[in-house]
């Protein structure tokens, strides 16, 4: 009975300190949500000229995102795994990522049971590692090419601007934006010129590349077309407006990252450093913190200390964390 105690209780910490890094590290929250839909509704109905034409423009902009909500909804597991190894630009597949997966758990599930001869820890270890560490190294991969293409998009729009006022159609700019830039914006404007040339809307093409790339940004590309389209105008002029918005954009994104970069190493330091020796200090004398894993005392002081310690971690984390 006591050791079936011990390992609910460090399965328990394990899924505990693994839910408060993945919610720590998590996207925007929903109140922020909640709190700009009551915003978008109190300028709806207001009196005033001003706030009455942003909310008509906002209803525009929103009338785009259903059809892309709804098929996102429609995804199963497997195709929001195969779009997430997508956007990273590799050319893997999921057969691929599962074999990675299975053969990272059962190396540390080999090593851990080498050094403890604990069946249960090794394989909460190797389960957790084989589903974490592949899922970090696409998210990384994947930040680091938005990253990239969000650098290089204000570039491209410049480009569709000079080829607007030369007198090029638009699917001929894209085109060109497609040949002449490198990375990733080069390889999404090539992927859409080729849906248009098959017969796909050009909407239709912007918002598959849009569902899979995520970004605010190309968004709002995305939405500046369309709403050109629909009520006309110089589109020169609104995509060349939209480019020196988004490199103000990636101005202040870059000041917010140095201001907070301080912040942000001694996150990652003070809640790391414990976790690191408490590892290393195992790994080269096992017997010398294996009261850990056996002792109910120290089991549940263990995990108290680790789950205090993600708290910390995630209340530093929230307070660095800059959403423009």
């Amino acid at each position: 009975m006591p050791d079936i105690l011990q390992y609910i209780l460090l399965v328990t910490g394990i899924v505990s300190l693994a839910a408060l890094l993945i919610f720590a590290f998590s996207g925007p929250s929903k109140n922020k949500i909640g709190a700009r839909r009551l915003h978008d509704m109190k300028l709806r109905h207001s009196d005033s000229t001003q706030t009455t034409v942003e909310a008509q423009m906002r209803k525009a902009v929103a009338a785009r995102k259903p059809r892309m909500v709804n098929e996102g909804e429609k995804q199963s597991r497997i195709d929001i795994l195969a779009n997430r190894i997508h956007m990273t630009g590799k050319s893997w597949t999921i057969a691929q990522y599962a074999y990675v997966s299975l053969g990272i758990a059962i190396t540390f599930m080999i090593l851990v049971y080498t050094r403890s001869g604990n069946l249960m820890l090794s394989s909460a270890v190797g389960i957790m590692l084989g589903l974490g560490l592949p899922h970090l190294v696409i998210g990384f991969l994947i930040k680091r090419r938005v990253n990239q293409f969000t650098s290089s998009f204000p570039d491209a729009i410049e480009l569709l601007v000079r080829g607007l006022r030369s007198g090029l159609p638009v699917t001929e700019t894209l085109t060109v934006v497609a040949q002449e830039i490198e990375g990733p914006v080069g390889e999404e404007f090539k992927s859409v010129t080729e849906r248009i040339k098959i017969g796909r809307s050009m909407d239709e093409a912007l918002e598959e590349t849009a569902k899979k790339l995520g970004t605010p940004e190309f968004n709002f590309f995305c939405i500046t077309i369309a709403i050109q389209r629909e009520t006309g105008g110089n589109l020169a002029e609104t995509l060349a407006n939209l480019a020196d918005v988004l490199r103000k954009r990636s101005q202040m994104k870059l000041k917010i990252r140095a201001m907070s970069s301080e912040s942000k190493a001694s996150a990652y330091i003070v809640g790391a450093l414990p976790f690191i020796v408490f590892g290393m200090v195992w790994w080269i004398n096992p017997t010398y913190l294996g009261g850990f894993f056996t002792d109910d005392r120290l089991i549940i002081a263990g995990l108290g200390g680790a789950v205090w310690m993600s708290i910390g971690a995630f209340i530093m984390a929230k307070m660095v964390n800059f959403e423009i």
